[in-house]
């Protein structure tokens, strides 16, 4: 039928997997496979990065990354970064490249979901029905187990989105939110989860992430934190207004948020072992002038912070 929606399908080295499940054996073809995939540890954002690959090809007619040999390709795939300066992308839209751009991020956590795929503006349609996305749930997870100094840091950073990265948290808040009414509640999310989830998610860690969410037993969330709770900071900071974002959510922070804390005290909040060089670690994170948040301590506080973190970048 020459009417119907094209699709690309191929099961020969599929597998099902659970959210919480790594990968490690290298397979697929050498073009379409994910940098992750190569590190032999990856999930099913590895899917996601060879869609990536084919609307690349589709688009311009070559391949994103290649070589004379599996080896040259895969190096490619590892070091080399797409080009989108030859003919036919300048006269291509800004977002049919910011689509491709996003789903050819080698950094797994900044690359877009596939729910957020369909969300994209380039090819949302409101045909589509947008799949429950599972990296809610962990975000949402990790948000409710956070201090409250990176909740209102959070909060501030959601105030900075744009209507186009609204769009996917409407669809998101929208599946969890049976009475419309503005709010959901942790029997809404049971309810969704139950009636949304695969197999592969029902046999994960469902439970566990439920159980992180026993605050909202006693109150409901409403879509602003929802915002805060559901944003990926990892993805918004491979934007090219990333910088902007911070900025704008800094300034926000410093009138709502922002407050004079000692080292020891954001060591606390923070929950960092006492093995931790606190002082040497934190020092940049709090301005000498009055005690507060610095620019740098507040971005870090976004991406979150945990004792193997810290080490890593001693």
């Amino acid at each position: 039928d020459e009417n119907s929606q094209l699709k690309a399908i191929d099961f020969g080295l599929s597998d099902f997997v659970k959210p919480d499940e790594r990968l490690n054996d290298i397979v697929g073809s050498a073009y379409y496979v994910a940098p992750e995939v190569l590190h032999r540890s990856y999930t099913t954002e590895a899917d996601v990065w060879s869609v990536g690959v084919i609307a690349y090809i589709l688009l311009c007619g070559s391949r994103p990354f290649w070589a004379r040999t599996e080896s040259g390709i895969f190096r490619a795939v590892l070091k080399a970064d797409p080009s989108f300066g030859e003919p036919p992308w300048p006269s291509l839209s800004s977002e049919a490249k910011d689509f491709v751009k996003r789903l050819l991020n080698k950094d797994p956590r900044k690359r877009m979901t596939a729910a957020q795929a369909l969300c994209h503006p380039w090819i949302k349609n409101n045909d589509i029905k947008v799949p429950m996305d599972i990296l809610i749930f962990r975000l949402m997870k990790a948000y409710m187990r956070s201090s409250s100094l990176r909740k209102a840091a959070l909060r501030a950073l959601s105030k900075t989105l744009t209507v186009d990265e609204l769009f996917c948290l409407k669809e998101q808040f929208a599946l969890l939110e049976p009475n419309k009414n503005g709010t959901i509640s942790l029997e809404n999310i049971k309810a969704a989860l139950m009636k949304n989830a695969t197999d592969a998610m029902k046999e994960s860690r469902v439970h566990d992430f439920l159980a992180s969410l026993n605050a909202l037993q006693y109150r409901r969330m409403d879509f602003e934190e929802f915002c805060a709770a559901a944003l990926s900071v990892h993805q918004l900071e491979a934007l090219d207004q990333w910088e902007q974002h911070a900025r704008c959510a800094y300034e926000l922070f410093e009138k709502e948020g922002n407050r004079a804390i000692v080292i020891d005290e954001l060591a606390s909040e923070l929950g960092l072992s006492p093995s931790v060089p606190v002082h040497a670690v934190l020092h940049d994170w709090i301005r000498h002038t009055d005690g507060k948040l610095s620019f740098l301590g507040f971005v870090k506080l976004l991406h979150g912070v945990s004792s193997r973190s810290l080490a890593k970048a001693q």
